[in-house]
């Protein structure tokens, strides 16, 4: 058998060869700017997603005004500080949306949290005391998780009554300060500390320098004062129903079972018991404000440099009540 190319000219051989190679070239260049073209949709619709995902509205899936009688629902969950989803700017604006619902009939405030900033659940217990005065005929109960501990019992105490499960961990009324020293560690690693300040005190509790008396003396007396709110706010909240005398300021915990004995817990109960139960409604409303992804990013930028600024100038929080 002969080869049917072996009569054809070389040129016209050649051609054909070349006009293969061409259309090859074209299919290959044709299946890689469809990958691309792929790639570049995936990428874009990635984008899409993103910006979709960071400007979800807060409120979707979420209680706007029932269309009938309900209970409320506000979670405290996690740590309580101005950038975390239990900061009182979330917290604060789920309880308002709560009361101004007119068919609220009452209040849980689901807590599950080991404490925090003083100062955001201060703010959260001030507001609660106002929309109570404001809607005396909702009532707010608080209903213990896990833990409510420090500036989560801080914020149960200004409900009416506090119900908990009877392991759950309560207390902790107490004010705490973390540092460390390390000026024998500089000292053997032969590290020369250099701080410029100007006033005498700018370099107060300096980790790097040999603890002050007078700076420990200082330092006590806010820890006291702060301490002594914190009591106050217990005792306004509680009142005649503490009996644990002194102790129950002390700073220890107890589970939940303890606490009805000693005045921190009125009774064993769930959510559930509480809305069914206690305020009679048992269709439950969840106020609770979700953070969007961007919100929380901002949020995250924002106290990083705010953390920056207050240790330039001293004024970093190290303040908890945990």
């Amino acid at each position: 058998m002969t080869d049917p190319n072996s009569k054809v000219p070389d040129e016209e051989r050649w051609a054909r060869e070349v006009l293969g190679k061409l259309a090859m070239a074209a299919v290959t260049e044709q299946r890689r700017t469809r990958r691309w073209g792929i790639f570049f949709k995936l990428v874009f619709l990635t984008y899409l997603l993103v910006i979709l995902a960071l400007a979800w509205p807060d409120n979707l899936g979420q209680a706007t005004r029932s269309a009938k009688s309900h209970t409320a629902l506000v979670r405290v969950s996690g740590l309580i500080s101005s950038s975390s989803a239990a900061s009182a700017k979330n917290v604060n604006e789920a309880l308002r949306r709560a009361f101004a619902d007119k068919n609220t009939v009452g209040v849980i405030l689901e807590i599950n949290s080991p404490g925090g900033s003083p100062v955001q659940a201060g703010e959260i217990y001030d507001e609660i005391r106002r929309l109570r005065q404001a809607h005396p005929n909702i009532p707010v109960h608080a209903v213990v998780g896990e833990v409510c501990a420090s500036g989560g019992y801080y914020i149960a105490a200004a409900a009416q009554n506090i119900y908990a499960n009877k392991a759950s961990i309560v207390g902790s009324i107490g004010v705490r300060m973390d540092s460390f020293g390390f000026t024998d560690a500089i000292a053997k690693l032969g590290i020369e500390r250099r701080a410029y300040t100007a006033g005498e005190n700018k370099d107060f509790l300096d980790p790097f320098k040999p603890l002050r008396s007078e700076d420990v003396q200082h330092l006590q007396g806010m820890l006291d004062q702060i301490h002594q709110q914190f009591v106050a706010v217990v005792e306004e909240g509680r009142g005649e129903r503490l009996k644990g005398d002194r102790e129950v300021f002390s700073g220890l915990v107890w589970t939940g079972e303890q606490s009805v004995d000693l005045g921190l817990v009125d009774a064993l109960g769930s959510t559930r018991y509480v809305a069914e139960e206690i305020i009679g409604e048992k269709t439950l409303v969840d106020y609770t404000r979700r953070v969007r992804l961007m919100d929380r990013l901002f949020d995250g930028v924002e106290s990083r440099l705010g953390a920056a600024l207050r240790e330039g100038v001293g004024l970093d929080e190290r303040f908890g009540w945990r």
